[in-house]
């Protein structure tokens, strides 16, 4: 019985002094500096300064239209007037629209692919994780979910190159 008391308090103590493995990483620096990402907002932007090229053009156009409409206002009737300045509202609503809907689908396309990013670079630092026998990551951020982390234990950078490299083999 004693033996058996040992060897119980043996595996106990043994247990016990296991050191679990940690470590942390700045979700905001592994975000933003995810190569996919700057990628992302690279073609984004490329679509706003195209969109805005296209919306100024269209404004121009449109201006240049109104400025028309005014002198022909000068040798119209009343009525002829009206009617003009009705078709001027209706031209501004439809451009006022297109813009807008144009907007959206950037902003949606925008969510859309941040949120696909987020989702890969979790999967990435799990499977990072479990294939390096971690048995916590965490991440920190401004809210301060990580308020000390000893510096051996941040894997930011380490987990960065990791993820900027996958990302240039599937490409």
């Amino acid at each position: 019985m004693k033996k058996l008391a040992i060897v119980f308090l043996t595996i106990i103590s043994l247990t016990a002094c296991q050191q679990q493995k940690i470590g942390f990483v700045d979700n905001s620096v592994l975000i933003n500096e995810y190569q996919e990402r700057k990628d992302v907002e690279a073609r984004l932007n490329t679509k706003i300064e195209a969109f805005k090229t296209r919306t100024d053009s269209l404004r121009s156009a449109f201006e240049l239209e109104i400025k028309e409409a005014e002198l022909k206002a000068r040798t119209m009737s009343q009525s002829a007037i009206q009617t003009l300045s009705q078709e001027l509202q209706q031209k501004e609503q439809v451009l006022s629209q297109r813009v807008q809907f144009e907007q959206q689908q950037i902003a949606q396309e925008s969510q859309t692919l941040n949120d696909s990013i987020i989702n890969r670079v979790k999967a990435f630092v799990q499977d990072y994780g479990k294939s390096n026998n971690y048995n916590f990551i965490l991440g920190s951020n401004e809210a301060g979910s990580v308020l000390y982390g000893e510096e051996a234990s941040d894997l930011t950078q380490e987990i960065l190159k990791a993820l900027n490299e996958n990302y240039g083999l599937e490409n």
